[in-house]
């Protein structure tokens, strides 16, 4: 095969992956990730890293393929599987547009590459995932898009629902969104801006600088299979190699390669007129392939959004609160998301690459700021000001590509008791104004929370029944009171199976004109 298809192919390769994953973070209609996510994320190396911890090495598969990837054919899961450096490869492309920029041989950083490896690995020693966190490319990506990217496109979305409603048009609906974390959101601002700079200056220098997969990658394409070498008797000396290599890895006047930090990117290749680039291998191998896709319901979660958060914040409008409470909610354990098990496994194997955030539907997932600790910043947390978890939705328990949320059938993620919902009497209007309400327990989906008169204010009060709450936060988010909620739920560190609730009094019709004053 003429050498110079290698780049062709890693670029066809490069954006099926990258348009794959771009997907995942921009489907508003929530309906692509739980049947598709399982592809393009399969070999995300720091992921499929930890999902090895959490679910098993065929769960962790991908990490094994990406290892062999490399010692087959150098890191070529830098320049064609991980999204992060492909986004650099399209700055890169868009700066050479403006102007053309040629890079030249350098010292290869030893000491900074290693560093921000070492560091990393010794946080998770010691069970800290910390370090992936922050330097986790595709993670980083992730970030990226759900805080930057995704907010612009669901404005976007509903700018042009609202004028194509105004020509009586309901071709697009409208996304709710509750805002961005602000850490994360600024985080996410200053990698995204030291990418475009170090992409459009200096090529692939964050790769093999500060990347952590880059660098381990790095040491194991020293024994690949296939290496790109100069050969020195059909080498002319133009330099051409080396101007074009983004790595800044070609000496062409020793006419050496540093294949360590090569990204196997094939521009060298390409642009060779006198064949004194090969890419040459220790044995001949014959390859074949074959892709496989599942068969799920494609649109099986289509709708989900619709199917009762208007109902909440229509309950919450409808209930007039005119009195400010007085007492504190204080949280002692943050909820982690149904699947993960326990706060400290999700700690443990999650990358905060929020493609759960991007992918729930309800919005009640967002990045944390300090809610599980420092060493856990940005990582998903289950926020009820922001939205509760839909009782017949589990998409987030699909996509997650560390296993830190594992793969959970509905039904048995339907008794998941993710935390017990607290009732506070001092800050409910039914004490504080002699109102009547029931939001909690008109929202509650396994009737945990039922009103139960009480003879001090002559009208009905919530009660909780903990052994069937599932702390989906329904009751939470319905809460009309300011500035503290009358309920809210109280995480549990390790997940318990709540009890089935009784399906007679889940199929009682509502009363609403004597339960509910709206």
């Amino acid at each position: 095969m003429d050498l110079r298809y290698l780049k062709k192919i890693r670029i066809v390769l490069s954006i099926i992956f990258f348009l794959s994953i771009l997907l995942l973070f921009f489907d508003l209609s929530f309906s692509i990730q739980s049947s598709f996510s399982d592809y393009p994320l399969y070999l995300q190396f720091i992921p499929a890293f930890l999902k090895i911890f959490s679910v098993g090495i065929i769960g962790g598969l991908g990490f094994f393929i990406v290892i062999l990837l490399t010692l087959l054919f150098g890191r070529v899961y830098c320049s064609t599987i991980c999204p992060l450096g492909i986004l650099q490869d399209f700055i890169l492309f868009v700066r050479k547009k403006v102007k053309k920029i040629n890079f030249y041989f350098s010292d290869a950083l030893i000491r900074t590459r290693y560093i921000f490896l070492i560091i990393p690995i010794v946080f998770f020693l010691f069970g800290i995932a910390l370090g992936f966190n922050l330097l986790d490319p595709y993670s980083n990506f992730g970030r990226i898009i759900n805080n930057i990217f995704r907010p612009i496109l669901i404005f976007i979305n509903n700018i042009a629902a609202l004028i194509l409603e105004y020509f009586n048009a309901y071709l697009i609906n409208p996304i709710a969104f509750q805002g961005v974390e602000y850490f994360s959101l600024t985080f996410s601002l200053i990698v995204l801006l030291l990418i475009i700079w170090l992409s459009a200056k200096y090529g692939r220098l964050f790769c093999n600088s500060v990347c952590p997969v880059g660098t381990f990658l790095g040491l194991i394409s020293k024994f690949s299979f296939f290496k790109i070498e100069i050969d020195e008797s059909s080498c002319i000396f133009c330099s051409e190699c080396e101007t074009v290599c983004k790595s800044s890895c070609i000496d062409s006047e020793s006419q050496v390669v540093d294949f360590s930090r090569c990204v196997g990117c094939f521009n060298c290749v390409d642009i060779c007129a006198s064949g004194g680039i090969t890419y040459k291998s220790r044995y001949k191998l014959n390859e074949s392939g074959k892709l496989n896709f599942s068969k799920r319901d494609f649109f099986k979660n289509i709708g989900i959004f619709a199917l009762g958060s208007n109902l909440i914040l229509k309950a919450q409008k409808k209930i007039e609160v005119y009195k400010p409470n007085k007492t504190p909610v204080i949280r002692e354990t943050p909820v982690s998301p149904p699947g993960s098990i326990s706060v400290d496994n999700f700690n443990d194997h999650c990358t905060a690459c929020h493609l759960c955030v991007a992918s729930c539907p309800t919005q009640v997932l967002q990045p944390s700021f300090l809610e599980y600790g420092i060493l856990e910043i940005m990582q998903p947390r289950m926020d009820y000001k922001s939205g509760f978890c839909n009782f017949e939705c589990n998409i987030c328990t699909e996509v997650c590509p560390s296993g830190a949320i594992q793969s959970t059938q509905l039904e048995s993620k339907k008794r998941i008791q993710l935390g017990k919902a607290i009732f506070v009497k001092d800050n409910c209007v039914v004490y504080t104004q002699k109102t009547d309400c029931g939001a909690c327990a008109e929202h509650c989906p396994t009737k945990a929370v039922k009103m139960v008169f009480d003879e001090t204010v002559k009208l009905k009060a919530p009660k909780v029944d903990d052994k069937i709450c599932v702390g989906c936060g329904a009751c939470e988010f319905a809460c009309p009171t300011f500035p503290y909620k009358a309920i809210y739920v109280e995480g549990n560190p390790n997940h318990l199976l709540a009890d089935k609730p009784d399906k007679s009094k889940l199929e009682e019709q509502i009363d609403l004109k004597e339960d509910f004053p709206f």
